[in-house]
């Protein structure tokens, strides 16, 4: 099969998927059309007025009939058609790209809100530039394409199909010589169409690139200065600039070549009719006025055909806008809940691991193997062992940020994939090794734990949290502005106030990933001080490389590659003289070392 036929059958594809998005402004897309219909009516009228009048004036018999009352008469229809031609024509232009708009609108929110039912696993493996570039320019293109496409498409419809129909009974061998170059251009546009996907595809992709680059280089600005680096990030920047140019000069190239093509099938159609029309007039086998109607004729189709062919860019654009929106869409949604999934209440905190395995992809290495342990109610487990152990993967797998390869995880005596995953992350809280603001105030931040708490309940979990005396002390205290990605605060201040997110939550469960591992003594000693008392009833998971901070932990797990080796409280593993052992031996001694 020709790449040309299976890009034709792409686009059907992609049209069918697209089109129930006009379904809400089926009343708008259907008056558009009307008013591009009638925009059609003064171009078409126009050589037919001037053969009327051409027709009068050059025939004897018919002069006397050319009166003053009849050309003011002729006037004022054109003028008319002229009116009703400007009013279609701000409809379109101005309700038409409202329409266009609201479908953009509709499809970036359906987007958004699949991108918020994807899998941790679909983010590790997608640049967000890339996500960006669909979400934002790809959508425009999809705009100007929705809006445009069908406006486009029927008025060189009506125009070419009217035109024939007039021309046709004027004077039949004429109207098919010149119609008779339609096809070629038709085919040379069809062959041209995977090539100008290709290029456009290439192109967005590229934009995609770019945006990637320029985020990582900007969000990661004070590594780059601290290692002199901006000679390197500008170098980068520049190879993706020149390939962007490549992809596009090669779209370039495509543009102009079609329209050169097109314009030599322009000038063929042109000297078709004057040369073979001026013959016929010289034969009297058409008339001047038939003559000058068939040039006016060319003049109306041909502007047409330049429009389409214009929109031909604009119409891959739209069509590489809704396939890579679909790209997105079609992202399988791996974490999803069950038909009959059932929301989680009343919990206690029993976490059980039954025959727990995982690994992230097909074929991969398994990261945990047959894990079985039991976490009762309200008790603190701690889990330590060397980097790459499965320590957060394992905590990562109790809110179904994955699922499990085998086995099950239950809660209260639920499979977690049982459960509505809203309920179950409302039942977790997590404070994670890397932090993570959101633009804002102090107060946003804090409050996005518990959407709707009022201030005071967000003071108090900062207290709890040890946060609230540095909150106080900012210029705007809880209102400050902490910047993109809490910029403007340090890493501790960071990492406090995240942990007072969870402590407006207030869960029956927690999962802690480094809680503390970017606080000062100090800060460390207050926070550990709150966790304990916000510990004491709840189910705790703390995940911490300074095992100082986890020797009051009711129960430690010791995880290497080979699974779960240890288990105990402190006192025990350190009487096994084992792993756990040798890893707080060792950091006890660096930390006197320091």
């Amino acid at each position: 099969m020709m790449q040309s036929e299976v890009t034709a059958g792409k686009n059907k594809g992609l049209i069918r998927r697209f089109l129930p998005y006009y379904r809400k402004y089926w009343k708008t897309v259907i008056f558009d059309l009307c008013c591009a219909a009638l925009t059609s009516g003064a171009e078409l009228a126009l050589p037919m007025i001037v053969r009327e009048i051409t027709g009068r004036a050059t025939t004897p018999e018919r002069v006397d009939s050319l009166t003053t009352q009849f050309i003011l008469t002729v006037g004022a229809v054109y003028l008319m058609l002229r009116i009703i031609e400007a009013a279609a024509n701000y409809y379109m232009q101005y309700i038409g790209h409202v329409m266009g708009s609201r479908l953009e609108t509709d499809m970036r929110t359906d987007l958004f809100h699949h991108l918020q039912q994807l899998s941790f696993s679909y983010f590790s493996q997608t640049k967000v530039g890339q996500i960006m570039s669909r979400i934002t320019s790809d959508l425009f293109e999809v705009t100007e394409f929705s809006h445009h496409c069908p406006e486009e498409f029927l008025i060189a419809g009506i125009k070419i199909i009217v035109s024939f129909i007039l021309l046709i009974n004027i004077n039949p061998l004429l109207t098919l010589l010149m119609f008779g170059v339609l096809p070629f251009m038709v085919f040379f546009a069809w062959r041209y169409n995977h090539k100008f996907r290709a290029a456009f595809k290439q192109r967005n992709r590229q934009v995609g690139e770019i945006n990637a680059q320029v985020e990582d280089s900007l969000l990661g600005v004070r590594v780059v200065k601290s290692f002199a680096n901006e000679d390197m990030e500008e170098h980068k920047f520049d190879e993706g600039n020149q390939k962007f140019l490549e992809y596009k000069s090669i779209s370039y190239r495509y543009m102009a070549e079609f329209g050169t093509s097109n314009r030599i099938f322009d000038a063929l159609m042109y000297i078709l009719v004057v040369v073979v029309g001026a013959l016929m007039v010289k034969d009297r086998s058409i008339t001047v006025a038939d003559y000058a109607a068939y040039l006016l004729f060319v003049s109306v189709l041909l502007s047409s055909i330049r429009r389409i062919v214009e929109f031909i860019e604009q119409f891959q654009r739209g069509m590489t806008g809704i396939e890579r929106f679909y790209e997105i869409m079609d992202a399988p949604e791996e974490i999803t809940d069950k038909p009959d999934a059932e929301d989680l209440t009343n919990v206690s905190g029993e976490v059980v691991f039954e025959n727990v395995g995982f690994h992230y992809t097909d074929g991969g290495d398994e990261v945990l193997h047959r894990l079985n342990m039991t976490v009762h109610a309200g008790q603190s487990v701690a889990l330590v062992g060397p980097s790459g152990a499965g320590k957060t993967t394992l905590c990562n797998l109790i809110p179904r940020f994955y699922d499990v390869t085998e086995g099950r995880i239950l809660i209260d005596g639920h499979d977690v994939r049982d459960l509505k995953q809203k309920s179950l992350r409302q039942a977790i809280g997590m404070v994670q090794q890397d932090v993570y603001l959101f633009s804002g105030s102090v107060l946003d931040n804090i409050l996005y734990g518990k959407p709707g708490a009022t201030r005071e309940e967000a003071i108090e979990a900062a207290k709890l949290a040890g946060a609230h005396s540095f909150i106080s002390a900012l210029p705007d205290g809880y209102d400050t502005y902490v910047g993109e990605r809490g910029v403007r605060l340090s890493g501790g201040q960071k990492q406090r106030i995240s942990i007072a997110r969870v402590f407006l939550k207030n869960p029956p469960i927690l999962i802690l990933d480094e809680a503390t591992s970017a606080l000062d003594n100090e800060s460390e000693r207050l926070v550990q001080q709150s966790l304990e008392s916000l510990a004491k009833g709840r189910t705790v998971f703390t995940i911490a490389h300074r095992l100082t901070t986890i020797r009051n932990a009711d129960v430690i797990w010791v995880l290497t590659e080979n699974g779960i080796e240890e288990t105990g409280s402190h006192e025990e593993l350190m009487a096994k003289d084992g792993v756990y052992a040798g890893l707080y031996r060792m950091y006890t001694e660096e930390g006197s070392a320091s």
